[in-house]
């Protein structure tokens, strides 16, 4: 009897922690990107995450390195409206130490205004763990209903050659759409 009791309780906490992590999964996305760039900047996974006061787009990378000889940095393409067709806004920066990052609005792929977006946005590197997390408030996107992303990552060879460009998936590809 006292079996049954313990599977019965086993079972109510695996429900409880399945239907907690349901909601969880309904505001984001995760998609992997293979080993295709033999540097540090070389992009292995994206996860988006639609949340309520802030989208956050947080990339894994292999061996990603401080130092500015690195050249790594990011690029994040949102799009933020169904209707237009590529992204409204660009979060560019740099993946080693010492180096800076600017939310801005774009036109698609190649234009993009000088000026940053004003908002709450931010862009920490972690070294250690080799990732790269960016967070950006809905207010400063326009708190858009779904949001996908496209990511281009790059970086320079210790002999100053410029690496070759990592895109997720196929260039200017975005993801499935992140409702909040």
């Amino acid at each position: 009897m006292r079996r049954t009791f313990l599977s019965a309780a086993t079972l109510a906490v695996s429900a409880l922690a399945l239907t907690q992590a349901l909601p969880a999964n309904a505001d984001g996305i995760g998609v992997s990107d293979p080993k295709d760039l033999g540097h540090g900047v070389d992009l292995r996974s994206v996860e988006v995450e639609h949340k309520a006061a802030n989208v956050v787009v947080t990339t894994t990378h292999t061996d990603l390195r401080p130092s500015y000889r690195t050249g790594s940095s990011g690029s994040v393409f949102l799009d933020t409206d169904p209707d237009d067709r590529g992204p409204e806004y660009l979060f560019a920066g740099g993946f080693f130490l010492g180096t800076d990052y600017n939310l801005l609005e774009v036109d698609g792929f190649s234009d993009f205004s000088p000026e940053p977006v004003e908002g709450s946005y931010r862009m920490r590197v972690d070294h250690d763990t080799e990732r790269v997390r960016i967070r950006i408030s809905r207010e400063a996107l326009g708190s858009p209903e779904r949001v996908r992303v496209a990511v281009r990552v790059a970086g320079t060879h210790p002999d100053g050659n410029d690496t070759a460009t990592d895109w997720l998936g196929e260039p200017r590809s975005f993801t499935d759409w992140v409702a909040q």
